[in-house]
């Protein structure tokens, strides 16, 4: 009987352990979806200024998400913020950046298929230029303060076509001025 004793009690410390991460977890999905039918709003979910998702009443979840600044080519394919107007999600690159961007980039790349590219990363600098210009090209439309404007970016990405080394560098240029944007 002396050795079912600490059995017992390690058998009701997982259940109590197990049934408060239930109504953790429950209370966690539960308010996002209670919250957002009481205001009426759709249930997509929110990106905030400090890169956390949700609603603002939810509690922090378990899983490791990474944090998305404001300006990063993440961030605009997530479609948590509206596109400008002026260039629209299936703006062709051809069309946006001029015509001898085809060459490297097709006619048929959008804007949105740009900064949706993962294959940027130990692969061509074309590809890193293309991804963090469609970024800067958004940024300069919408953040005040940006470092480039849009005539600059179209001009700067147009530039950097003539060589690997060219496109790297500019592409770096690009990506310090969208990971530094607030």
């Amino acid at each position: 009987m002396g050795s079912q004793a600490p059995l017992r009690s390690l058998a009701l410390a997982c259940f109590v352990f197990l049934c408060s991460s239930f109504w953790a977890a429950n209370g966690m999905y539960g308010r996002v979806g209670v919250a957002a039918a009481l205001e009426g709003e759709s249930r997509r979910m929110r990106l905030h200024t400090d890169g956390s998702r949700g609603d603002a009443h939810a509690w922090p979840g378990y899983l490791y998400t990474r944090a998305v600044g404001r300006c990063t080519p993440q961030f605009w394919s997530s479609g948590a913020e509206p596109w400008p107007n002026i260039v629209p999600q299936e703006a062709a690159v051809s069309k946006v950046f001029g015509s001898r961007s085809v060459e490297k980039y097709g006619p048929r790349l959008t804007l949105l298929e740009a900064t949706m590219r993962t294959d940027d990363i130990g692969g061509s600098a074309f590809l890193k230029l293309v991804k963090q210009g469609s970024a800067a090209l958004l940024n300069a439309y919408t953040r005040r303060g940006f470092p480039f404007d849009s005539w600059e970016v179209k001009a700067l990405l147009l530039e950097a076509l003539v060589s690997e080394e060219a496109a790297a560098v500019q592409a770096e240029r690009f990506e310090q001025a969208n990971e530094s944007c607030v």
